[in-house]
């Protein structure tokens, strides 16, 4: 878990992502060593992902903000909508058979990957207001697959801002701050119906595990901090075309999952 939680923190910093792409796997995995109940093994994974990315989203968010590169405006006013589906989604995810949202996952991020890689950075921000039904269209869709995922979003969420005209920069910090509020209404639904459910899952609240949390988020803190003062160092383009080359590492892994399941 220590291990795992280097890389995790420095690559939220540094893409505005909540981590939770890596730590669902390596969570899930560890899980599954220790002999935990395998109809609760995604279950915890996901939720306990989600509580690791709340202190982890917060310093990531507080570093891009120093770089003014965080629009709270897009944030509430796009955010709220995010919200609502991760409130659905994840009471959906208590009952979910993941295949088929797993490959739906893998190819819409294969071709925001592809979008990223190709699209050309703007000298001048030139912001394109997002409308009312835009904002709650995706919206919904960020905050429905975010949650049964485990993930804040931002793998989606920096692709769109993108689209609307945000740099990179901004992209990623605002997504950082949205993955923010994913993280906050997930974690709480994951601890919610897991107590519903009764699972009396060892040392854990719901699908909260506390000693993965404990051991997780000391070091993913201080990651993202790095990562995101990193991410300001380097050229625009050159994020754009790693940002676009990770989600793609990403798709053919959930592809590979899909094959497997």
């Amino acid at each position: 878990m220590a291990l795992a939680a280097i890389p995790v923190g420095f690559v939220a910093g540094l893409f505005g992502i909540g981590g939770g792409l890596i730590t669902v796997p390596f969570l899930y995995y560890i899980f599954g060593s220790l002999g935990i109940n395998q109809e609760y093994l995604m279950h915890l994974a996901v939720g306990t992902s989600f509580a690791i990315i709340i202190p982890t989203s917060i310093v990531s968010v507080l570093t891009h903000h120093k770089f003014k590169a965080v629009d709270f405006e897009i944030v509430k006013s796009y955010g709220v909508y995010v919200v609502i589906g991760v409130i659905l989604g994840t009471i959906f995810a208590a009952s979910l058979k993941t295949k088929s949202l797993i490959l739906f996952f893998s190819i819409v991020i294969f071709f925001l990957g592809i979008y990223l890689i190709l699209i050309k950075e703007k000298p001048n921000e030139t912001i394109i207001n997002m409308k009312l039904h835009f904002k709650i269209m995706l919206g919904f869709i960020v905050g429905f697959i975010s949650a049964p995922m485990g993930i804040g979003g931002a793998v989606m969420n920096v692709p769109i801002l993108k689209f609307f005209g945000y740099s990179i920069n901004k992209a990623i910090g605002s997504a950082a701050a949205i993955g923010f509020l994913i993280a906050i209404f997930g974690a709480t639904g994951f601890l919610i119906t897991g107590k519903y459910l009764n699972t009396n899952i060892p040392l854990s609240v719901g699908f909260l595990n506390i000693p993965a949390f404990l051991i997780f988020v000391p070091i993913t803190t201080i990651m993202a901090r790095l990562g995101a003062r990193t991410v300001h160092r380097i050229d625009k383009k050159k994020i754009s075309l790693f940002f676009g080359i990770f989600l793609l590492i990403v798709a053919v892994k959930f592809l590979l999952e899909y094959l497997k399941v």
